[in-house]
């Protein structure tokens, strides 16, 4: 007489956090390396379209590799994030900033395909305003994931640390972002690094964490 075993299934948002994780940097790495254009906060509607002129199809892919695929990362690994600590601040706090900030990068994604699309001069510095102060308010949002996961407990100590680093750089960042004020918006070239490390650290730990 033979007894079969039945191993438990891991739970999907839990046995994909390290290869999403890693995926999100990837994704993001791609997306600024196809050199579309970057108009700045000072720029009118006219010059915004002159800037596309030409180059609307790596506008576009540049939104979905930085917008739109990390959503789904960000959706993941916040998730995970939240069912792997004990602290119930920490859940819920991984849970609803991840998730917002996942939904609103998607939002974006699709503000991106509109400014893309548009011949208007002054939808397209609407759409640009708005895609930036989303990002304001999504730098916000990632910076209480990285507080979530600072105090979740299931990070190494190295990993805590860069992620406080993280949500400290993002609020500047992030002030410059719904402000549109250039120079505080500069900061994201610390704190986007910063944030690569920190989704793609947390996701390939709780991945580990699973097996």
């Amino acid at each position: 007489m033979s007894t079969a075993v039945t191993l438990p299934r891991p739970h999907l948002l839990t046995s994909l956090p390290d290869a999403v994780g890693i995926a999100y940097s990837v994704s993001w790495i791609a997306g600024l390396a196809v050199g579309a254009p970057a108009p700045v906060f000072a720029d009118s509607g006219s010059d915004i379209i002159r800037e596309l002129s030409g180059h609307t199809g790596a506008f576009a892919v540049q939104f979905l590799l930085t917008e739109g695929l990390p959503a789904i990362g960000l959706a993941v690994v916040s998730v995970a994030l939240a069912r792997a600590t004990r602290s119930r601040l920490a859940a819920r706090l991984a849970a609803v900033t991840g998730v917002a900030a996942a939904l609103i990068s998607f939002t974006q994604f699709l503000l991106g395909l509109a400014l893309a699309r548009t011949g208007s001069p002054d939808s397209a510095h609407l759409l640009f305003e708005l895609v930036s102060r989303f990002d304001g308010v999504k730098m916000f949002l990632l910076a209480g994931l990285a507080v979530a996961a600072a105090i979740s407990g299931v990070l190494p100590r190295w990993l805590n640390y860069t992620a406080i680093a993280m949500a400290v750089a993002i609020v500047a960042s992030g002030i410059g972002y719904l402000f549109l004020i250039q120079g505080l918006a500069t900061l994201a070239y610390v704190s986007g690094p910063l944030l690569l490390v920190v989704i793609t650290g947390t996701g390939v730990v709780l991945g580990r964490k699973d097996r």
